[in-house]
């Protein structure tokens, strides 16, 4: 099952550096149709839904890879038990607050699929598809909290935890 989870989270990974490509690709279509007196239509629509898409599937490999930006003033001061359960409740916290919003995302793209919703720009796009990359994103990161929260309940090493201590100790700066 580990195998699995770290698979589907690395693949959340890929996808989104994948989508960063894209982004890149078409900026550089659109500059090089400019100095070539082509109008490239609706690149920059494409490049938005690439980026959002890049935004939510990267969301649970940085989270697992300790790479998001966490508030830990108060819990690096705590230890022991207390510490275990400011860690389980603030993933429990997050964990249903990402459900909620992963939920109403799912329900949106859900609606758009069932209405058939286009976008507004020159090229109309099944709106559906650009927000599955938000709704994915979003249900790999309730996974990966979850994982998290089991692994801090049962009293486990979190995977931030433990790709916090596999990081390299820098030498202070004031050293002389």
């Amino acid at each position: 099952m580990r195998a699995i989870l770290n698979a589907v989270y690395r693949g959340s990974g890929l996808l989104a550096g994948f989508f960063l490509v894209v982004i890149g690709a078409l900026s550089l279509m659109q500059i090089s149709g400019r100095l070539l007196g082509y109008a490239a239509h609706s690149f920059d629509e494409f490049a938005g839904y690439a980026m959002a898409a890049s935004s939510f599937l990267g969301l649970a490999w940085t989270f697992r890879c300790s790479e998001q930006i966490r508030m830990t003033l108060v819990l690096h001061r705590t230890q022991g038990g207390v510490r275990r359960a400011l860690e389980v409740a603030c993933l429990g916290v997050a964990a249903l607050m990402v459900g909620y919003f992963t939920w109403w995302s799912i329900d949106m793209t859900w609606t758009s699929y069932t209405l058939g919703d286009v976008s507004q720009g020159l090229v109309p796009i099944k709106l559906w598809m650009p927000q599955s990359g938000m709704a994915i994103g979003l249900a790999v990161l309730v996974v990966a909290l979850l994982d998290d929260l089991a692994m801090a309940a049962t009293g486990g090493i979190t995977a931030y935890d433990a790709a916090d201590a596999s990081m390299p100790v820098e030498a202070p700066v004031f050293e002389r």
